[in-house]
């Protein structure tokens, strides 16, 4: 399976009368933008807002962060979620790289929102306050969901995804400054000089701990909640096959933009042939109950096996109760006598002195380590707020609580809240130093 993604390097946004791209300078008609936008009924109030790097601005609840991108040969943009149901991980797409279209709310937020901060000490805390954002600020006649988790994410997030790709469009015809090649033949069509390399699979553990609909990672449309795990080609994730959910607490969440640009995914493929042959993508679930944790661990480990693992790298999407399904997956692939290293966050406590994870093992010997969770952080005050600040305080965001943000616009808060920080993709640059 062949992927071309052709690079459009973005140097700055602006808005104009004609949406296009030109000299690094994208540029945007609000007025169609917003009428993409509104094409959802539930969608009252909408507005568009560009924040650069080094902007004295807060950006907050926000909900997802999708990179501008269209599709010009070999399927559609989202499968399964805006267009209909075809393969990913196949022929062109262009993206707009260094910018990023941001979904965040007007009034109301949730505990799975987070925030950005684009100057300051906040901004070294996420690797979106170094994008140019397209921020959709917009507020739905749901009023009733107010009172739910899900707090109007489907209408914002998938605004979110019409508007990546209206913009995405614009460069449809266009002669990418870089194409990036994914080219992974079939296991059994490969050279013998590689099959003979340490066979080393990733897995990907997406959130999908809740039973209704809405909340969960989805996989070409489908909610991962309802899937055992699945043998994937890189190319697919790469491509879109997997649309961030909106239930994970928001520091530990992989946005739709981390998916397609998944670093993990780009080092293996770097590798492939030299010094590894990457086996392909297990993209697995987290659950709620004993045995259909044990489950998906053992579906983890045949498919692993089946496929030839000699190694493999274990990405888990959140903590805590998870956690369990980290460890399980991590327990069953040593047993079948595969090398594993994991990637989580860890959730320690303020002072950092609790237990890491929920669920521990001897086995897992070998795990990078994302961040604290429960970091206490205090950020200043901004020139600007994107939003609305008061969401993280009033509505029960992850990080903050009634108090944490004060008169002067300054806040208090944990880890939790800041958006996508941890990253258990790989691409922030956060380290562990023992003093």
């Amino acid at each position: 399976m062949r992927l071309e993604i052709g690079n459009f390097y973005v140097r700055d946004v602006v808005f104009g009368k004609v949406t296009s791209y030109r000299d690094g300078v994208l540029t945007i008609n609000k007025e169609e933008a917003l009428q993409v936008v509104r094409e959802d009924d539930h969608i009252i109030e909408a507005d568009i807002i560009l924040a650069k790097p080094g902007d004295p601005v807060r950006i907050t609840p926000v909900k997802e962060a999708i990179e501008p991108r269209c599709k010009v040969s070999g399927g559609v943009m989202f499968p399964g979620v805006l267009h209909k149901l075809l393969p990913a991980g196949s022929g062109r797409t262009h993206a707009l790289k260094g910018s990023c279209v941001l979904a965040v709310g007007k009034h109301w937020g949730g505990f799975q929102d987070g925030l950005i901060d684009m100057s300051g000490p906040g901004a070294e805390r996420t690797a979106f306050s170094q994008y140019l954002n397209i921020c959709l600020v917009a507020d739905t006649d749901e009023a009733f969901e107010r009172f739910e988790q899900q707090k109007k994410n489907r209408a914002l997030r998938w605004a979110g995804m019409r508007l990546a790709e209206y913009l995405g469009n614009c460069v449809k015809e266009l002669v990418p400054e870089e194409v990036e090649v994914f080219d992974l033949p079939p296991i059994h069509e490969r050279p013998t000089e590689v099959q003979q390399l340490p066979g080393v699979v990733y897995v990907i553990q997406l959130q999908s701990q809740m039973l209704e609909n809405g909340y969960n990672a989805l996989v070409y449309g489908w909610d991962a909640n309802r899937m055992v795990p699945t043998l994937m080609h890189p190319n697919e994730l790469l491509d879109g096959a997997v649309i961030s959910g909106s239930f994970m607490p928001c520091s530990s969440k992989i946005s739709t933009y981390q998916h397609v640009n998944n670093p993990t995914i780009k080092c293996l493929f770097e590798e492939h042939g030299k010094t590894i042959n990457f086996l392909g993508v297990i993209v697995s679930n987290l659950n709620v109950q004993l045995e259909e944790k044990t489950r998906s661990a053992l579906f983890v480990r045949q498919l692993a096996t089946q496929i030839g693992a000699q190694g493999a790298i274990v990405c888990e999407e959140g903590y805590g109760n998870p956690d369990a399904d980290f460890i399980a997956v991590v327990n069953e692939l040593t047993d079948a006598g595969i090398k594993v290293v994991g990637i989580t966050n860890e959730c320690t406590g303020r002072d950092g002195r609790s237990q890491s994870l929920v669920d521990l093992s001897e086995k897992a010997d070998a795990i990078v380590t994302t961040g604290n969770v429960s970091e206490f952080i205090r950020l200043p005050p901004m020139e600007r707020v994107i939003g609305e600040l008061v969401a993280l305080a009033r509505d029960g965001n992850s990080g903050g609580w009634e108090g944490s943000v004060k008169e002067d616009g300054s806040i208090e808060m944990e880890n939790n809240g800041m958006f996508c920080s941890d990253d258990n993709t790989g691409s922030f640059y956060k380290t562990v130093v023992e003093y």
